[in-house]
């Protein structure tokens, strides 16, 4: 009876971590819904990262201003690529 009941808690514990799992999918697919909606241009690897960070305790608006940045920057390198290229 004993074995009976803890194959069972076995059980129950494998279909709980199962709804924990398709609950996260379904919450990250709907924010990647919401992020391709608000234009954020985030791909889904880039937007796990930051839901990761804010669930660390990461300030979401100061993760968006260094997103922001790095943006600004990362163009900022291109169009000097360019430039260069140009000579």
């Amino acid at each position: 009876m004993a074995g009976q009941n803890l194959r069972l808690s076995g059980l129950h514990c494998k279909m709980a971590d199962r709804s924990k799992v398709s609950s996260a999918r379904e919450a990250m697919e709907t924010l990647t819904e919401i992020s391709k909606l608000l234009n954020t241009g985030l791909d889904s690897e880039t937007l796990a990262i930051c839901v990761k960070l804010c669930e660390a305790g990461v300030n979401p608006e100061a993760l968006a201003s260094v997103v922001q940045e790095l943006r600004r920057e990362t163009a900022a390198l291109q169009n000097a690529d360019e430039e260069e290229q140009r000579k």
